[in-house]
């Protein structure tokens, strides 16, 4: 089902995203926020003259014959209720809270715990008969036995002020609708500009010869993409390697079989001329004979290489010791014509600590390559019978698992160790059979199980010092079917 899968996107439109959606959700924060200001911002003129208002009409509470009393003009009165827009009301009370003049239920300040201040206006919101209003009221001290306060209040309705909140409004918002598709405009040529160079870079990429596996050139490259090149770079080497390695393989391995395929068509040629005696026409077909075993070894030997270094073995628990006897056994009529004793020494297979996990059909190509190496290059004769052993150890304790295959021929020279685990190098000087593939294929196998691979000599100090090739493995911590199960 391709509902839940993720549409592929493009880096522009991913950046351009996450660009403009935090501008477009900020931008109605910004008109709240400027909203606010402006009813702050209105509210400030207003306010002074709300409180002037307040202030005048205090000064005329005053004191006539031991009572309070406030006397307003005509004039001062059609004045105060000359406002176009907005209604004003007032309200004055005597120092006993008694009504002296205005409107007589417009709400009361609300009570404080210390003593209200005397001479300072106050500013309060409120709501009187379902309208809103801004209310300045003043408490007036009154020369009178006590703490004698009258109360002044000036109140207004809202409309001035709610029409300048709304110019302002106007004010801020009309540019923001132009600045804002400005804006998104910008941030896409902005981001469009800042990406060419990746453009540029796929223009270079595509303009490539198949062949070409040089390095790209990072210099004209934003500094975010140097890694993704520097990856890429590295794996065009990889790649240049590998297939430098391939061709040179190829390249060895027609050079390999060009020898053995040169000499049956030779051994053809003789037995086909006129005149050849049967003794030679037998000595022919036994040439013949050779070279197709050769040819076919060493075609062989790549197919098992070729097998080792592309499969992905799956890997089960496996008895080094039943591998390891199994080989010896099969190669055992080989080694009697050679007059070679071989044989096995170690651990049983029942013996702890002798399994590892693994691939049996590898394993097996292992141990029979270098038991046929040990076969190969050990001389041998009825009268001097050479010797090749085959021995398995296990360190349970240590979780090491060790296959060595031992001969009594000359060894390896030191110079020459780590080139015999190289493809088609054979030792110089030695006249054995073999096409050059069998040890790499080891290393190669070795690799795959997480293995190491030493060679050393087997008697050092002697005139046959021998070679040891040691295979350390990891072992499991116990057999299979004594394994806890996970």
């Amino acid at each position: 089902m391709k509902i839940f899968q993720r549409e592929q996107r493009s880096l522009f439109g991913e950046i351009l995203d996450w660009m403009l959606t935090p501008l477009l959700l900020l931008w109605p924060v910004s008109l709240a926020l400027t909203w606010l200001v402006a009813q702050g911002l209105a509210n400030k003129p207003f306010d002074r003259a709300l409180e002037y208002n307040a202030q005048a009409l205090a000064q005329l509470v005053v004191v006539q014959r031991g009572k309070v009393q406030f006397n307003l003009p005509q004039s001062a009165s059609e004045i105060l209720r000359a406002d176009e827009s907005d209604t004003i009301f007032f309200q004055v009370r005597g120092v006993k809270g008694e009504y002296l003049a205005g409107e007589r239920d417009l709400p009361l300040p609300p009570e404080a715990d210390e003593a209200p201040p005397s001479g300072t206006v106050l500013l309060r919101d409120e709501e009187y008969k379902g309208i809103d209003l801004r209310v300045a009221y003043i408490w007036v001290r009154m020369p009178l036995p006590g703490d004698a306060l009258a109360l002044v209040q000036v109140a207004e309705t809202r409309e001035k002020r709610s029409v300048l909140a709304t110019e302002i409004i106007k004010g801020v918002m009309l540019p923001q609708f132009v600045i804002l598709p400005l804006a998104a405009l910008l941030v896409w040529l902005a981001l469009a500009r800042g990406i060419k160079p990746l453009h540029r870079l796929e223009e270079r990429i595509r303009a490539r010869k198949p062949e070409d596996l040089s390095p790209i050139n990072h210099k004209d490259v934003p500094l975010e993409v140097v890694p993704l090149v520097d990856s890429v770079n590295g794996l065009l080497e990889r790649l240049d390697d590998s297939i430098a390695t391939q061709k040179r393989f190829l390249a060895d391995a027609a050079h390999q079989l060009k020898t053995p395929l040169a000499g049956l068509r030779m051994q053809a040629d003789l037995a086909q001329r006129e005149g050849t005696s049967t003794d030679e026409l037998k000595r022919s077909l036994q040439q013949i004979g050779r070279s197709s075993m050769r040819a076919t070894h060493t075609v062989n030997q790549l197919l098992a290489l070729a097998r080792a270094e592309s499969a992905v073995p799956a890997m089960k628990p496996c008895n080094l010791v039943r591998i390891a006897t199994d080989v010896v056994l099969d190669c055992l009529p080989r080694a009697l014509d050679k007059h070679i004793d071989l044989g096995y020494e170690g651990a049983e297979a029942a013996t702890p600590g002798v399994w590892l996990s693994g691939n049996a059909t590898l394993l097996t190509e292992l141990v029979r390559n270098l038991v046929d190496n040990a076969i190969n290059y050990t001389p041998s004769s009825s009268e001097a019978p050479g010797m090749v052993t085959v021995r398995v150890q296990a360190d349970h304790f240590g979780r090491v698992l060790l296959l060595q295959v031992e001969d009594s021929g000359p060894g390896v020279p030191q110079a020459e160790r780590e080139l015999i685990f190289q493809p088609f190098y054979r030792a110089l000087g030695s006249e054995a059979d073999g096409s050059g593939l069998g040890l790499p294929i080891v290393m190669e196998i070795a690799r795959q199980h997480g293995a190491q691979v030493l060679l050393e000599d087997a008697r050092p100090g002697q005139g046959a010092p021998g070679a040891r090739f040691t295979v350390r493995f990891l072992a499991l911590d116990a057999a299979p079917d004594n394994r806890p199960r996970t």
